[in-house]
């Protein structure tokens, strides 16, 4: 990956932080591809709160929501760059750069949402968000992203012979791309944003997210069949840049972390709420929903893991989570 000069990089950082500091605050810019409103933006919006609050109004966090600052690959290195300060983004963005992480992207490595919070919040969560650092962000928390299932515009999926030849957007992670072609269809990466047109005209058949996604995005208006494989719940993470986290008091730090981790509360319980909202949304538009039996589809992950999973450590980590009740 292609890295700015970490000196440049930081020049510009410190002209920004001496801007602010004539008006005695830091104003610290965050990015998010979702809409105003939708839970990560508003639990990002709380974290700036909490983050005033707890620095005497030092810093604060102004919030760049809808992809205003550009889709996820693009402020991940900016982010990386320091040119953007905090970053919201799904951790299946960041492909397989963090090994650690990407144990997380695997296809039903949680088995349910309570599995998924005692996983992340406990020390395999720890351990995971500092394993970060080494692309130069400082992961401070985990955000709720749901359980993402496939939609398209073409047919409801019943079954793996459902999946056979259909062309459905991922991420850009390999291990999503992997995860389709296992299922018997053909993964398309493209950003977030290209989806509703993709899906209009007939660039792709459909996606796969989670219920808010499909909702607020408007998916739901060009693809009429949701079936619930519940395939993923990759988590969301809360990053700062390297850069500016360097730039900090120790002080300033433990508190833009416990900042985080206050936020996390508040961001489930939108996210809970979202969800059955947007369920009832969708159903209001017409779309179909479906129930599947996903016992052949993670039967059919099992080469996915075999790919991904050959190092011993993340094998450990694997075992350890699987071990990890819920």
């Amino acid at each position: 990956m292609f890295h700015l000069p970490r000196m440049a990089a930081a020049a510009v950082v410190a002209s920004t932080l001496m801007v602010s500091a004539a008006s005695a605050q830091t104003v610290l810019r965050s990015s998010d591809t979702h809409p105003d409103g939708y839970p990560t933006v508003e639990a990002v919006k709380r974290f700036g709160e909490l983050l005033s609050d707890k620095t005497d109004g030092r810093y604060s966090v102004e919030v760049f929501h809808s992809a205003q600052l550009g889709q996820e690959a693009d402020t991940i290195e900016q982010t990386q760059f320091g040119v953007i300060d905090l970053n919201r983004i799904s951790i299946g963005a960041f492909g397989t750069q963090v090994p650690a992480a990407t144990v997380t992207q695997l296809p039903y490595i949680f088995r349910s949402t309570e599995h998924f919070h005692n996983v992340l919040d406990g020390p395999i969560g720890d351990e995971i968000l500092a394993a970060f650092e080494a692309v130069d962000v400082i992961a401070l928390a985990y955000y709720d992203g749901g359980a993402r299932s496939f939609y398209n515009s073409q047919k409801p999926i019943n079954t793996l012979a459902d999946m056979e030849g259909m062309k459905f957007r991922v991420m850009g992670s390999d291990v999503f791309v992997d995860m389709v072609a296992a299922l018997g269809g053909n993964a398309t990466p493209m950003p977030y944003g290209e989806v509703y047109s993709g899906i209009q005209t007939g660039v792709i058949d459909g996606a796969e997210n989670n219920y808010p996604s499909f909702d607020t995005a408007g998916h739901a208006e060009v693809a009429q069949y949701y079936s619930l494989n519940e395939h993923l719940m990759v988590p969301e993470v809360l990053v700062v840049s390297k850069i500016v986290w360097d730039g900090m008091t120790p002080e300033d730090q433990a508190a833009m972390r416990e900042a985080a981790k206050e936020s996390v509360t508040y961001q489930r319980e939108l996210w809970a709420a979202k969800e059955v909202e947007s369920k009832a949304a969708v159903e209001a538009l017409g779309v179909t929903i479906n129930e599947v039996d996903k016992a052949p589809f993670i039967e059919a992950m099992k080469p996915v893991y075999e790919k991904y999973v050959t190092d011993p450590m993340l094998q450990d980590l694997v075992a350890r989570i699987q071990a990890t009740e819920g």
